[in-house]
């Protein structure tokens, strides 16, 4: 039987993805295999959201073509994203066989075939209906605890940064009824969490089921788990949503809101659909509705004419909401885009550094404010498992997505703590049984 790696790279959705093409191959008679040196196949599952990951993934292919030269017969594939975007040139390098965009794993298992005969293959036509609906993932949690469920693919909004809409398509929701039952179907195999997946998860719609009725589904059908969600869309959130959340208590008070920028001339530039000024109401929104939900959020520096007044909206926003945490990077151009057809990318490397770096030392701060005003609060922590520096700790996330670790020594992964914070850093809670 033949054996298949894949390395993952990117956001959730890319290991949502990995699952579903490991369930695909499994059906086929393929079997999975964590070492590469004996794999058949070696697949990376990639993501071109930034250059940087790109250039890892060629990086990575140089060392697959090693694997491949002394293992005559083994199959390098590149699956999602970068696949989709590079197309031929992924090919064309002759270091690899196979190239799937994410709307092709179900053809896998052919292309597959193929190309162990030595037949090079290329799929990446994008579709207006694949959901992978029908297929139950390989759960890649090794604890048993996490699962993720993809309930819409694609984006529609076209940000003029952002190469997801080419690289994934059109936005398309899947049927409830089949994420209801998938919901199920991980409580019934222990499962302890669920995250709900999508690029814009507001906008999901299936018929009369929008997303925060699909949120109260899922949440009522399995409240023994744990419901997450990402990503939110600042111009989509509705209240409805947030009072979805605060009546259901296995809904985790945690929103992933993507800011960018704090300036409006770069959002209006950035194609985002919202104001500085909206993104401000929608955080006082969700303190009225949920008064202990932390809030995180993206933003990129250094965006194409980004000024110093534009950079200090930005600081300015975040000290005016307090994010919680951050994903920080400054901008990288991706071909193909809207800005990289239209706005010179004119703001120097070393600029866009030291914007990064100053919004970096900020939010080290204000994670570090947030983690000192817990002191003295007792959570709820879903057990994930030992903590890293110290055997004799368990570690996990409560609620609002927190790091806690504390001494334990009668728990596991799975199970349910209730802890006190006695101390903090800027990225953990240091916390005691209750």
């Amino acid at each position: 039987m033949k054996k298949v790696y894949i390395e993952t790279y990117g956001c959730q959705m890319n290991v949502a993805d990995s699952e579903i093409v490991f369930s695909i191959l499994e059906k086929k008679g393929y079997l999975r295999t964590e070492d590469i040196s004996l794999a058949d196949v070696i697949f990376a599952n990639t993501c071109s959201i930034r250059d940087n990951a790109e250039q890892r993934i060629w990086g990575r292919i140089e060392q697959f073509n090693i694997q491949r030269k002394a293992r005559p017969g083994v199959v390098v594939g590149i699956l999602g994203c970068m696949a989709e975007r590079l197309k031929e040139a992924l090919l064309e390098s002759g270091k690899v066989d196979l190239v799937a965009g994410p709307d092709a794993y179900r053809r896998l298992p052919q292309m597959l075939e193929a190309a162990l005969e030595g037949h090079p293959q290329i799929d990446v036509m994008l579709s207006r209906e694949e959901t992978y609906a029908d297929i139950t993932p390989v759960r890649l949690d090794s604890n048993g605890v996490s699962a993720f469920i993809s309930i819409m693919r694609g984006c529609n909004n076209v940000c003029s940064y952002c190469v997801v809409p080419y690289t994934r398509g059109a936005e398309r929701s899947r049927d409830h009824r089949t994420i209801v039952r998938e919901a199920c179907d991980c409580a019934q195999k222990g499962y302890k969490e669920l995250t709900l997946l999508g690029q814009n998860v507001d906008s999901y719609r299936d018929g009369e089921v929008d997303f925060a009725g699909l949120l109260g589904l899922v949440a009522e059908a399995v409240p023994q788990m744990r419901i997450r969600f990402s990503t939110s869309n600042p111009q989509d959130i509705s209240d409805y949503v947030l009072s979805t959340m605060a009546s259901h208590a296995n809904i985790a008070h945690h929103i992933h809101l993507p800011v960018q920028s704090g300036s409006d001339r770069i959002l209006e530039k950035m194609r985002r659909k919202y104001s500085r000024q909206w993104y401000l109401d929608r955080v006082a929104k969700i303190r009225e509705i949920i008064p202990d939900c932390a809030i995180t959020t993206d933003v990129i520096a250094g965006f194409c004419s980004e000024t110093e007044e534009d950079h200090a909206d930005t600081l300015s926003i975040f000290e005016a909401v307090g994010f919680d945490a951050a994903y920080m990077f400054y901008y990288s151009e991706r071909p193909g885009t809207l800005a990289a057809r239209k706005y010179p990318d004119d703001v120097p490397l070393d600029v866009k550094t030291r914007r990064l770096e100053e919004i970096i030392s900020l939010q080290n701060r204000l994670s570090l404010e947030s983690n000192r005003a817990d002191i003295g609060k007792r959570f709820t922590v879903l057990v994930e498992g030992t903590s890293k520096k110290k055997k004799e700790e368990l570690c996990g996330r409560n609620s609002q997505n927190k790091m806690c670790v504390w001494p334990d020594c009668d728990h596991k992964a799975g199970d349910f703590v209730e802890v006190e914070v006695l101390d903090c850093t800027q990225a953990t809670l240091l916390c005691k049984l209750v």
